[in-house]
């Protein structure tokens, strides 16, 4: 219904009535007189709703172009008068007079704009014109403010006035925003007229004023001082810009302002004397270093001239502190208090530029880079590395921090944290290694630690820092200590007056001295007593005695009658066997001291002179002067006189002897001889596990991969790498490529030929030698578990037993042999004997022999006419097999298998009492115990003292692998003097001449170092009791009772009244 619906529209109403030309020009005349009143202000008259309409009428009847033309006409006849007026101002009234036409003209302008507003809709968008209100803007510029007359004076009243203000004069700011805001908005939405009439060439002004300004401020100024008036200089920029500067010159001023007030200067701030940034740094100066920062953020560029001055400052500084240490050390003052200020030096210069960090530089990570790195090295590495004196200082101070008792563990921690930042910075960790060993093994025996707690913290973060291998020495040795506690507790039931500490060879860092001393016999019996008790629980082992290494405390009376006096003197063992001389009789010729005690010349010259010195003078020599001529005689001083009850005779301090306890102590001018030998296993041990993975590699890329991994430990030199290499390429462990001689290449190694049957008359069984298999295939076995091609090699001349370390050639004992083919000889005594108490595996290649392994060998064992041996010691492994090749792999350095022990303690020697033969006679009944009898006191020529209560302590030391340098005046051997304490049936082969001149030196140096190998591992010290010394109506001396075992003091020999 409503589709059929037809729609009405209504059309709106038209004019019809059109505007002819005079029509128009009629209307315009109206237009123009009104805005000629608005121009006269008489605004107030006129009806806008009349002239919009008017305008409209004209705008729609086409006649647009009249109006806008006609509009464009009457302003500017307008501007023109008042430019007149505006020229003719002074240079005072010129800014108000201009700012006075352009507020008038900006308001009528406005009134304009409402009635031609359908022109500005329809006709000026139309026809592509501004609009009317912007034209009357550039209509004031072309008239007004770009006026010849006009324009040049008003540019240089704005920047006189800014320069006014800079000098310290008050200017009317309010008028230079006006006139400034005046040039922005004549720019009709942009800042060209801004830009054109003023910026440019304020920032001219600008540049030029601060080049200056910036000149006079270094004459006449400080750094400090200088900072402070650019970075008031740069405030009052800011408060410019805020105040009547357009917002976008501040980057351009600020730019401006920064270049040449830092940017053009900060080099010369640095490194300005006296107060430059070495002065700042050095006198701390927190608020100036601050300041710098933040201007010099300004301009990030210039933040590299403080990073050269960081970088600078701690390297120079640093090197400043390592040669007033090592100029200290070469002219004998250096002492511990020394090396602790140099160490507090380091944390002080650590501690200041981590604290400028945080307090000057807001953790800027740039500035993080410049102190934990420089250019190439860490800052602090670049000088803690060019001595070894940083290495042993830092293990000084540490080995201070921990005796002290009187810092809390909070203290203790955090003092225990700075250490291991400096250490961090450390390439040569292994020679700190080495020092801190020493310093801790003295802290053990000596008991001077603070507390284990702490100890282990220090050994936990060392871990944390350098890995669990860095450590297992150290941590062997807590462990050697706990277990001698549980020893002890066993052995005090059978005599609880002997105090003895174990220490496994190998952890400690101590050797065994060339001398083998004479010592008392009634020492000797409760040093075989403890033996006999040692050796009943662990058999197979070896104890060393440190003799070198004791301390004794002797009750000595001096005098006679009323007049004598007693002490308790402290000396070393060597000292007390010397004393314990002039019991016998009351003169010695040095000769005849030597030949009765057994001391080497060296060690008896240092511990006679001690004795002699003008401030003890216990013992008198027959010559004058410091030295001593096998001639001399000496006799007990029986004047002696002391205001102290307990004197301690110390040793002289001989330089020229590296094996003495001063040397040990002192820093180390070239890398120690344990350190160097283990450096080179780990860069072998290292280049075997990389080849061994990538089979094939070139010259410089393994020593790259080689340095990488063993950084965290020391950096090999390129030298000690190649010399590594060629000395594996000579043990068949490497191989060169024949085209490519700087390509390496991994061998395999396997053994050829068969196996030999022992013969019947029960000789060595002959191996052959083995060959390189170009596969890395395990060969194949046949049924009793040996391969095909899997045979031992020939025994040649200096090999060892790989258990027992006795030499292959001259022993008269069955071999056997590794049932994978490993390439190792065995005695089948010590197969037997080893394999009784573990798994029945290889100890070098760690395969499994089997379960019937060990019936075949005691099967072998009875076809042999020899005899079994009855070995005292068992040496750790010297590497392991390779499972994939058959091939032995270098040793392990940190793990050592089945290492030998030796003692560290104190004896207490006296009468038995009632419930110790009790105990005795209990013990008596065990295996493996004898009942204890007291020792047999000799007879001497001169008055014996009481000896109803006899009480000696004594200190047991552990030999090493590594050297000892606590004796400056005893030249330690490379070898110990095993022989002497081995079982009379253990010799050692000489090497032999062999056929080939290379041949026979490279055999010589394998048993040279397994020879030594086996020395240390039952090498030892040993200090002992029970001595008087004097002469009828001389002074006597006896043994003293004192509780101290120590590893440097070694023996500790006491004895009651």
């Amino acid at each position: 219904m409503d589709a059929g619906r037809k729609k009405f529209v209504v059309k709106p109403f038209r004019n019809n009535i059109g505007m002819d030309v005079n029509k128009a020009k009629e209307t315009w005349q109206s237009l123009r007189s009104a805005i000629g009143e608005i121009h006269g202000h008489n605004a107030s008259l006129l009806s806008f709703e009349e002239l919009y309409r008017n305008s409209y009428n004209m705008v729609l009847h086409k006649h647009g172009d009249m109006l806008y033309s006609g509009v464009v006409e009457c302003i500017t006849e307008h501007l023109v008068q008042m430019a007149d007026r505006v020229i003719k101002a002074t240079d005072d009234t010129l800014m108000t007079q201009l700012f006075a036409a352009w507020t008038d003209h900006t308001i009528t302008m406005t009134m304009i704009r409402d009635i031609l507003m359908y022109m500005d809709r329809t006709y000026v968008s139309q026809k592509r014109k501004m609009l009317i209100y912007d034209m009357g803007l550039v209509l004031f510029l072309e008239s007004i403010a770009r006026h010849p007359q006009v324009k040049d004076r008003l540019k240089w009243h704005l920047l006189a006035n800014i320069d006014l203000e800079r000098n310290g004069e008050l200017i009317d700011r309010g008028v230079m925003k006006d006139i400034l805001g005046m040039l922005v908005d004549l720019g009709v939405r942009s800042n060209s007229v801004y830009e054109e009439d003023f910026e440019n060439e304020f920032l001219s002004t600008t540049a030029a004023f601060y080049n200056a300004e910036a000149q006079r401020l270094l004459d006449q100024n400080t750094c400090p001082d200088f900072m402070e008036k650019a970075d008031r200089r740069l405030t009052e920029e800011h408060h410019r810009v805020m105040q009547y500067l357009n917002s976008s010159t501040e980057l351009k001023l600020k730019a401006i302002v920064e270049r040449e007030l830092i940017a053009n200067h900060a080099k010369a701030l640095v490194d300005m004397e006296g107060s430059g940034c070495v002065a700042m740094f050095r006198d701390d100066k927190v608020a100036d270093l601050r300041r710098m920062y933040v201007l010099f953020k300004r301009v990030p560029a210039t933040l590299d001239d403080i990073g050269t001055a960081v970088t600078t400052y701690i390297k120079t500084t640093g090197l400043d502190l390592v040669q007033a240490q090592l100029n200290l050390q070469q002219t004998q003052s250096s002492s511990t208090e020394s090396a602790l200020q140099f160490v507090n030096a380091l944390l002080t210069l650590q501690d200041k530029f981590m604290g400028f960090l945080t307090s000057c530089w807001a953790d800027d990570k740039a500035f993080h880079k410049c102190i934990q790195r420089g250019s190439v090295y860490f800052l602090f590495e670049a000088f803690m590395n060019t001595s070894r004196l940083c290495a042993y200082t830092l293990a000084q101070y540490v080995d201070d921090l921990l005796k002290s008792k009187s810092r809390f563990e909070a203290d203790l921690e955090r003092q225990a944290d700075k250490v291991v930042g400096l250490f961090r910075y450390l390439s040569d960790k292994d020679v700190f290694e080495e020092f801190y060993k020493r310093f801790l093994a003295k802290r053990l025996l000596h008991a001077k630690g603070s507390t284990d707690e702490g100890e282990k913290m220090v050994i936990a973060k060392l871990k944390a820092e350098c890995g669990y291998q860095f450590t297992s020495k150290l941590e062997g040795m807590f462990k050697d200590m706990a277990m001698t506690k549980d020893l002890m507790d066993g052995f005090k039931k059978v005599n609880p007056l002997l105090s003895v500490q174990v220490l496994t060879m190998g952890y400690w860092p101590t050797e065994t001295s060339t001398a083998a001393s004479h010592l008392p016999p009634g020492v000797r019996s409760w040093v075989q007593r403890f033996e006999t008790f040692y050796f009943g629980r662990h058999n197979g082992r070896k104890l060393t005695w440190l003799h070198n290494m004791g301390s004794a405390d002797i009750k000595a009376t001096f005098g006679h009658g009323d007049t004598m006096v007693r002490h308790e003197l402290t000396v070393s063992t060597f000292q007390m066997c010397i004393l314990m001389l002039f019991n016998e009789r009351p003169t010695w010729v040095f000769r005849e001291i030597q030949e009765k005690t057994g001391i080497d010349p060296v060690d008896l010259r240092r511990h006679l002179i001690s004795l002699c010195t003008p401030k003890f003078r216990i013992v008198l020599k027959s010559s004058k002067g410091k030295t001593i001529e096998d001639d001399d005689v000496f006799t007990i001083n029986h004047e002696y006189k002391s205001k102290l009850h307990k004197v301690r005779i110390p040793l002289v301090s001989v330089k020229d002897s590296p094996g003495s306890a001063e040397s040990m102590a002192a820093p180390p001018t070239e890398l120690p001889p344990t350190v160097e030998e283990d450096r080179k296993h780990l860069v072998e041990a290292a280049i075997v596990r990389i080849m061994k993975t990538r089979k094939s590699m070139q010259h410089n890329n393994l020593m790259t991969e080689v340095t990488r991994q063993l950084t965290t430990r020391f950096v090999p030199s390129p030298q000690m790498i190649k010399r590594r290499i060629e000395s594996l390429i000579e043990r068949e462990y490497l191989t060169r490529n024949q085209s490519d001689r700087r390509l390496y290449n991994y061998t395999n190694m396997v053994l050829t030929e068969g196996y030999s049957q022992v013969d019947g008359g029960g000789g060595r069984k002959p191996f052959l030698r083995r060959k390189v298999l170009e596969d890395e295939a395990s060969p194949e076995t046949n049924g009793d578990g040996l391969g095909k091609e899997c045979v031992r090699h020939t025994v040649v001349d200096g090999e060892v037993c790989a258990i027992c370390r006795e030499d292959m050639v001259e022993a008269q004992h069955n071999l056997t042999y590794c049932k994978r083919g490993c390439g190792n000889n065995f005695h089948i005594d010590c197969s037997i004997r080893k394999q009784a108490k573990e798994n029945i595996i290889c100890p070098l290649c760690r395969h499994d022999w089997g379960d019937s392994a060990l019936s075949e060998l005691k099967k072998e064992a009875d076809v042999s006419n020899r005899n079994p041996l009855t070995h005292k010691a068992s040496a750790p492994s010297k590497g392991k097999m390779d499972k994939g090749s058959g091939r032995r792999t270098l040793p392990r350095v940190n793990n050592q298998l089945e290492p030998d022990l030796v003692l560290s303690g104190g004896l207490h020697l006296g009468p038995i009492q009632p419930n110790q033969q009790k105990e005795e006679r209990a013990v008596a009944s065990k295996p493996h115990h004898r009942p204890l009898k007291p020792p047999t006191i000799p007879h001497h020529p001169c008055p014996t003292p009481d000896l109803s209560s006899l009480e000696a302590s004594f200190v047991l030391g552990n030999s090493s692998a590594y050297p000892l340098r606590l004796n400056p005046l005893q030249k330690v051997p490379q070898t110990a003097p095993s022989a002497r304490l081995a079982q009379a049936d253990i010799t050692h082969q000489q090497d032999r001449t062999q056929s080939s001149e290379r041949k026979r030196q490279h055999v010589q140096a394998v048993h040279s170092r397994r020879q030594n190998q086996t020395n240390q591992s039952a090498s030892g010290r040993l200090v002992l009791p029970e001595l008087t010394v004097g002469r009828s109506g001389g002074p006597v001396l006896n043994l003293a009772d004192v509780n101290r075992p120590t590893i440097d003091k070694g023996l500790q020999v006491k004895k009651a009244e």
